[in-house]
C-alpha cells in the first residue's frame, strides 16, 4: 500500500471511528506552495456524511493520522483543507528505490494483454508531407511510445492512400508536361517532383474551366467537362481495369514518392511496424457487407445501394456500397480494420490519428464494426486533433501554398543555428557536432511546440517562438538536461549515500515529489492519448530542478553525503527528462 492509499484508508477509518460515518472516497491533492504540508485532505466533500465545522473535523482527523501513520510528521488545517506534512525519511526511502532505475516510470507489457495498433501519417501519394502531416506523425508516434511505456504492446501502422482520382491527376500532369523528368534528372525528392505535377494539374484544370465558362458553360458544367479532368477519370478507369501502361506509370511515380516519404520519416524520427496500401485494401469490406445484409446490420435500397441505418443511435443512414456495387471509404475502413486483426491476432484495439474533420466518419465506423459483432470494437479510439495554422494563414495543397515538412525541418535547424551563434556557447565544437546539435535543437523545438498542446486544440505555429532558450520550450528543457550532464561530469555518481543522516532541504523535497509523479503522468497520458501531459510534466520538473539548482549548492555541499545525494538527485532528474522526452520523440544533447 503506497502513502496515498494509506492516507485514504486511515482517513476513512478516522471518520468511521470518530464520527461513526462511512466515506465512499477521500479527495487528496498536493498541498499548495503557500501552505506547510505535502498532501492535503479536502474536508468539504465529507460534510455530506459528517455534520459539523470543517476546521474542527479536520483537526480531529489530523490528530488521528498523526497518531496512526508513522510517515505523518505534522498537520495544519486551513478552512476546509487538512494539510499533512510527511517525514523526510519517507521521501528518502522512495528515492533510494528509484534512483538507479534507468526506465523509471515505465511498465512492461504482460504476456496475456492484448496489443494496440496505432495508425498515423496515412498520406496521399500525390504530394510531399507538410506541416499538418508533421503534427499527425508526431502525435501518432508519441502516443505509441506512451502506450508502450504504460505497459501495452503496440504496433505502429499507416494506410497509404495510393489510388484514386487525386493520384491520377499527378500521373496525367507528369505524362503531359514532364518530358520524362525523374528525381535524378531534376535533383528533386520524388515526393516533391510528383507534388509539383499535382499543382500543375490544378493550374491547367482552372484554366480549362475558365475557358469553358467563357464559351457559355455554367461553372458546374465546366468543372465536369474540362478535358483534363475527363482524361484523369479515364486514366482511373484504366488503372482499375489493370491497363498495363497505366499501372506501370502509377508504380513508377508512387515508387519515387515512397522513397521521398522514407527520407522525411527518417529525418523526423518516426517509424512503422507495418504498412497498408489503399490499392490493396479498397476492395476489402465488401464480404462483410454481404454478411451484414444477411444478419440485418445493413439494408438494400431500391437502386441496389447498401446502407446502415444508425438513426436509433442518434446518427443517420450511411451508405456502405454504391448502386453499381463499388465500395466507399467506409467499406474500405471496415475491411481494413478487420484485416489488421487477422494479420495481428493479438490486437485488441486501435487508435486512429486523424484530423478532427473526420470525427463523424469514425463515430460511424466504430458503431458499424460493433454492430457486425466484433468484440474489439469497444477498444477503437479516434485520436482527433486540430489543424496547424501559420501566422500567414491556412495551407492549401492544390495551390502549392503548404509548408513542406522537409523545408520546415531544415528551417528549424537553421533557426537553431542562428540563435546558438548569437548566444555564443559552442566553443570547442567541430562542424559535425554543431550540425548535429542544431538539428537536435531545431527538431526538439518543433516537436515540443506541437506536442505540448492538447491534441484537440488548433495550433498557430511560429518557428521563431518555438526556439527559445527560456520558457515552456523544447530547447529550454534540453538546455537544463545538458546543464545536469555538465554537473555529473564534474562529480562522482557512484558514491554511497547514508540517507539516515540527511535532512531534506525544502527544494530537494519538492524535486523528489515531482519525480514521484512521473509513473502516474505516463498512465494518465496513455489513458487520455495526450503527449501534452508528458510535455508539460517535463517542463514542471525542469522548473523545479532550476529552482533547486539556484537555491541549493550541489558540488559545493557542506559534506560528502549531501553532495552525493544532490548529485544522485540531479542524475535521476536527468534520466527522467531523457525518458519523458524519449516518449515525445525528442533527443537530449549531452552538451549545449
Amino acid at each position: 500500500m503506497n502513502l496515498q492509499e494509506t492516507l485514504s484508508h486511515q482517513v476513512r477509518k478516522a471518520v468511521n471511528d470518530i464520527f461513526g460515518a462511512t466515506l465512499e472516497s477521500v479527495e487528496l491533492q498536493s498541498t499548495r506552495k503557500e501552505f506547510v504540508g505535502d498532501v492535503t485532505v479536502v474536508i468539504f466533500p465529507m460534510l455530506r456524511v459528517v455534520k459539523g465545522n470543517p476546521v474542527q473535523i479536520g483537526e480531529q482527523i489530523g490528530q488521528y493520522l498523526l497518531e496512526n501513520i508513522d510517515e505523518v510528521k505534522s498537520f495544519n488545517v486551513v478552512k476546509g483543507f487538512l494539510n499533512i506534512e510527511i517525514e523526510d525519511a519517507h521521501y528518502l526511502n522512495i528515492f533510494e528505490t528509484i534512483k538507479d532505475q534507468k526506465s523509471y516510470g515505465f511498465k512492461a507489457p504482460q504476456p496475456e494483454d492484448k496489443a494496440i495498433m496505432v495508425e498515423y501519417s496515412s498520406p496521399n501519394t500525390n504530394k510531399p508531407l507538410h506541416l499538418g502531416h508533421i503534427r499527425n506523425n508526431l502525435l501518432g508516434y508519441s502516443v505509441s511510445e506512451i502506450l508502450k511505456a504504460s505497459g501495452k504492446k503496440v504496433y505502429k501502422t499507416q494506410i497509404i492512400n495510393d489510388r484514386g482520382i487525386h493520384i491520377c491527376k499527378s500521373m496525367l500532369a507528369w505524362k503531359r508536361y514532364g518530358n520524362g523528368a525523374t528525381p535524378e534528372s531534376t535533383g528533386l525528392k520524388g515526393d516533391k517532383l510528383v507534388g509539383n505535377y499535382y499543382v500543375k494539374f490544378d493550374q491547367q484544370y482552372k484554366k480549362e474551366i475558365q475557358e469553358l465558362i467563357d464559351q457559355g458553360k455554367s461553372e458546374e458544367e465546366a468543372k465536369k467537362q474540362a478535358p483534363v479532368i475527363v482524361e484523369a477519370q479515364e486514366m482511373l478507369q484504366k488503372w482499375e481495369a489493370g491497363d498495363a501502361e497505366t499501372v506501370a506509370l502509377w508504380e513508377k511515380l508512387n515508387g519515387w514518392v515512397y522513397k521521398g516519404f522514407d527520407e522525411t520519416y527518417e529525418n523526423l524520427g518516426v517509424d512503422f511496424d507495418s504498412l497498408y496500401y489503399e490499392s490493396e485494401t479498397y476492395l476489402l469490406g465488401k464480404e462483410f457487407v454481404a454478411e451484414g445484409l444477411k444478419s440485418g446490420v445493413f439494408f438494400k435500397k431500391e437502386d441496389g445501394s447498401v446502407w446502415c441505418d444508425l438513426t436509433e443511435d442518434g446518427l443517420d443512414e450511411k451508405i456502405v456500397l454504391r448502386a453499381d456495387g463499388t465500395a466507399v471509404y467506409m467499406t474500405q475502413d471496415i475491411g481494413t480494420a478487420i484485416q489488421r486483426v487477422k494479420d495481428f491476432p493479438d490486437v485488441g484495439g486501435m487508435v486512429y490519428t486523424v484530423g478532427n474533420e473526420q470525427e463523424y466518419h469514425f463515430q460511424v465506423l466504430f458503431l458499424i464494426i460493433k454492430k457486425l459483432g466484433f468484440e474489439w470494437a469497444k477498444n477503437l479510439f479516434h485520436l482527433s486533433y486540430g489543424m496547424v495554422d501559420l501566422p500567414s494563414g491556412k495551407m492549401k495543397s492544390r495551390e502549392g501554398t503548404v509548408v513542406d515538412a522537409d523545408d520546415l525541418i531544415v528551417e528549424m535547424a537553421q533557426t537553431a543555428e542562428e540563435i546558438s551563434e548569437e548566444l555564443g556557447k559552442l566553443e570547442g565544437y567541430s562542424d559535425a557536432e554543431k550540425d548535429a546539435l542544431y538539428k537536435s535543437i531545431g527538431l526538439g523545438a518543433l516537436k515540443y511546440y506541437i506536442l505540448k498542446v492538447d491534441p484537440r486544440k488548433r495550433i498557430l505555429f511560429d518557428p521563431k517562438e518555438s526556439i527559445d532558450f527560456q520558457g515552456n520550450t523544447g530547447p529550454f528543457i534540453q538546455y537544463t538536461y545538458a546543464r545536469i550532464q555538465s554537473i555529473l561530469r564534474k562529480s562522482d555518481l557512484g558514491v554511497a549515500i547514508d540517507t539516515g543522516s540527511l535532512n531534506l532541504h525544502e527544494k530537494e523535497k519538492e524535486l523528489i515529489k515531482q519525480l514521484l509523479l512521473f509513473p502516474e503522468v505516463i498512465q494518465n497520458a496513455a489513458e487520455n492519448h495526450s503527449p501534452a501531459l508528458v510535455a508539460n510534466y517535463t517542463y514542471d520538473l525542469v522548473k523545479e530542478f532550476n529552482s533547486f539548482y539556484q537555491n541549493v549548492s550541489i558540488l559545493g555541499a557542506e559534506n560528502d553525503t549531501e553532495k552525493a545525494f544532490r548529485v544522485a538527485l540531479s542524475n535521476t532528474v536527468a534520466v527522467t527528462i531523457k525518458n519523458a522526452f524519449g516518449l515525445l520523440g525528442i533527443d537530449v544533447p549531452e552538451r549545449m
